[in-house]
């Protein structure tokens, strides 16, 4: 067996048995090399999207920097064999500005860069993303980071929008108005989890995700809360009694000030308590279009 140099880190990796590398005689240069992606003939079928998914990336929401995971594809057509997914992400990153700005103007250009760039009629994306904001506390005023999950969708075909939705995923607190009305004191609760998702028009307001959040935690027996002192948590707890929800009770008041927001075409709404009585959830869900 030979011996090599163990000193040396060519000596180890050597002993550890890298080799040199084969001589190919295949081409090297870009414009020598077969590109399989731009084959044309019949495929069969045309494809509706074909892309990349679970792409992390650095993305704004409002005031904070958080991390995004991406789903961007494209349409693909009959006749091309497949896409060149190099392009995707070469698209997003001619948007990144210290993070990209996670919002539908951006998301927009984005995709009209990725559509131009693949030669294609459309393409979609899919972030879903963290949403970071200042909450205050109901007596104190004491301000902390609140949060709310969040997922943009978008498709573009010719440079217009042709859908765009957000959803919006919020922790709240029940009350349970039965618990209430059958005990001589006292009454259970839950956290509750509310989930929206909205198809939006192409024009929205600056405040669009505030005043969905508020539609899905103000019908709640009592928002969530980073920090709370004693004055606080007095007035949260009594708050929620004040104000008892079964879960079909939450779902019908979110619903009923969604309708009212006139920049939202259509929703999907699940409310889901994990009861603190039963070892089961108790969820109700609807679907409205206008």
């Amino acid at each position: 067996m030979k011996e090599y140099n163990l000193k040396t880190r060519e000596g180890r990796w050597r002993h550890f048995g890298s080799v040199d590398p084969i001589k190919g005689t295949k081409p090297t240069e870009k414009e020598l090399m077969m590109d399989l992606q731009s084959s044309k003939k019949d495929f069969l079928f045309e494809i509706d999207h074909v892309g990349i998914k679970n792409l992390t990336y650095p993305v704004r929401i409002g005031d904070f920097q958080t991390v995004g995971n991406f789903s961007l594809s494209t349409h693909l057509a009959k006749d091309e064999k497949g896409i060149n997914m190099s392009r995707i992400l070469e698209s997003v990153e001619s948007h990144y500005e210290n993070g990209l700005t996670l919002d539908f103007d951006t998301l927009k250009k984005v995709l009209i860069t990725l559509q131009t760039a693949m030669k294609q009629k459309n393409a979609s994306v899919e972030v879903e993303g963290v949403w970071f904001f200042d909450r205050y506390s109901p007596i104190t005023n004491l301000k902390a980071v609140g949060h709310a999950d969040t997922t943009f969708e978008m498709t573009v075909a010719d440079e217009e929008v042709i859908s765009q939705s957000l959803t919006i995923k919020a922790q709240v607190t029940t009350l349970c108005p039965c618990s209430k009305e059958i005990s001589e004191y006292s009454a259970h609760n839950q956290r509750g989890v509310v989930t929206v998702k909205a198809d939006l028009a192409e024009e929205l307001p600056a405040d669009y995700k505030e005043q969905m959040l508020e539609a899905m935690e103000i019908n709640a027996s009592s928002m969530l809360y980073p920090i709370l002192k004693r004055t606080d948590e007095k007035s949260v707890t009594e708050r929620a009694y004040e104000n008892p929800r079964f879960v079909e009770d939450l779902l019908r008041l979110i619903a009923a000030d969604l309708v009212e927001l006139p920049f939202i075409k259509g929703f999907e709404i699940e409310c889901r308590n994990e009861e603190s009585i039963h070892q089961h959830d108790a969820f109700a869900r609807l679907k409205y279009s206008k």
